[in-house]
């Protein structure tokens, strides 16, 4: 039985109390080492006393763990290996997780030259700059420690957080159970690449010591849902990172379904940059029956399948979601969905496609993991308000009066306009604001 021991100030520790982390069929891939109390509190203060390594070797070695994140085994496992058991746990099919390591990887690899898209211009980095003696904005950490909570839907959340160490935070990342692997795998190769024991912990524990590793921090974050957005909302300390509820408009009169579905169906619909809702100028009907007829081609196969595209999920926990899905859709009409079980145990999620009959019907608010999409009617005149409350909208439209409200209104993170699918990401464009916009603030400084 392989063991994922917590990775400590004082390097791996194998707890007594460990938890199995099983594939989508039931069978135990391996057992998760989970730590005490104590043990965060120890770890937390260590980090605080650690040093962070200085800007060129932190800036080396990040990019010294990308290589070793992707050519090295750690931990026993091949990166090959390492795909195909995340694939068969998270229930993600293998060419999404494949994608999201190469993210991770890049994402270490550039994370010193990432931050810098969320500097102030007018801010320099070091009270040493010429420019201070006459007085200059200063760029500086918030504090000395960052805390994750991290989600275990997507292995390439593990692609944010980077950047606070690229900053020179020490960081605790409290993995998810379900999904454990990658961060272990991250932050043993940047370990490995020169960053110290006391500077990036790994630290597994169970849901009554968790805040433990918040409270011993100066900044966190946190992944979840609609609950932990509400718990964290007035915080200053805590960033949640909540439901996506991505959204695309159509409004132009034509279909875009390249567009549609890869939004809806990319990422095996388990991101929270996929859309769970399409507004139509007009009838909705004919939109919805094409993207059913689209996404009833994706083959039901095992996650480590290289044609597998939906997600799928031990057996119970599908049709439950299902149930779930079906308790919501009332009142709406049901083109597709349902749980195909693939006799080991697992099933695959099918996609759901659901007619709604007005713009704010509360199921455009439905967000489930996997491609599950609300089609409604928009015209004009109900205006943004059921557009609201979106990591990212996708927006056809001709009306620039309309785009300049979507891009003022608060609740609205990123907006696209045109054929841009809502999982569109690149390094320079921030996903929901850049982390380093939370991280850092500006100060005055002069010196003689």
């Amino acid at each position: 039985m392989r063991l994922l021991e917590a990775l400590g100030p004082k390097g791996p520790f194998a707890a007594r109390n460990r938890q199995d982390v099983p594939d989508v069929t039931g069978t135990v891939v391996a057992e998760l080492s989970l730590v005490p109390r104590l043990f965060v509190q120890r770890a937390m203060t260590a980090l605080r006393k650690a040093e962070p390594l200085p800007v060129d070797e932190r800036a080396a070695a990040l990019a010294k763990a990308a290589s070793i994140f992707t050519d090295s085994t750690i931990g026993g496992l091949t990166h090959e290996e390492y795909l195909g058991t995340v694939s068969r746990v998270s229930g993600m099919p293998v060419t999404y997780v494949r994608a999201a390591a190469s993210v991770v990887a890049s994402a270490a690899a550039d994370a010193t030259k990432t931050v810098e898209h969320a500097r102030p211009l007018g801010a320099v980095t070091s009270w040493r700059d010429p420019v201070v003696r006459q007085g200059h904005a200063l760029w500086a950490r918030r504090g000395d420690v960052f805390a994750v909570h991290a989600a275990g839907n997507h292995p390439g959340i593990h692609a944010v957080w980077l950047e606070a160490l690229a900053l020179g935070y020490r960081v605790a990342v409290r993995p998810s159970r379900r999904e454990p692997f990658t961060a272990h795998r991250l932050i043993s190769a940047l370990r490995a690449a020169g960053f110290g024991d006391d500077q990036v912990v790994y630290l597994p524990t169970d849901h009554a010591v968790a805040d433990e590793v918040i409270a011993g921090a100066d900044l966190a974050m946190v992944y979840g849902g609609d609950d932990v957005v509400t718990k964290y909302a007035g915080s200053t300390k805590v960033l949640p990172q909540g439901p996506g509820r991505s959204k695309i408009l159509l409004a132009d009169g034509d279909t875009h379904l390249d567009t549609v579905v890869s939004s809806i169906s990319s990422e095996a619909g388990m991101a929270c940059v996929n859309t769970t809702a399409v507004f139509v100028a007009g009838d909705p009907a004919p939109v919805a029956e094409a993207i059913a007829e689209r996404l009833a081609a994706l083959p039901s196969v095992a996650p480590d399948d290289e044609a597998a595209r939906l997600p799928v999920l031990r057996l119970a926990a599908a049709q439950g979601i299902d149930r779930a899905v079906k308790a919501a859709a009332r009142g709406a009409t049901a083109l597709t969905g349902g749980v195909e079980d693939l006799g080991d145990g697992s099933a695959v999620l099918r996609p759901a496609v659901f007619v709604l009959d007005r713009a704010d019907a509360e199921q455009t608010r439905v967000e489930m993991g996997f491609p599950c999409v609300w089609v409604a009617p928009w015209s004009p005149g109900d205006g943004v308000a059921p557009l609201r409350d979106t990591l990212v909208i996708t927006a056809f439209t001709e009306d620039e009066a309309l785009v300049d409200r979507l891009v003022v209104e608060p609740s609205i993170s990123n907006v696209y306009v045109g054929e841009h699918p809502t999982h569109w990401m690149r390094p320079h464009v921030p996903h929901d604001g850049f982390l380093a916009e939370f991280l850092m603030r500006t100060k005055g400084v002069v010196r003689d």
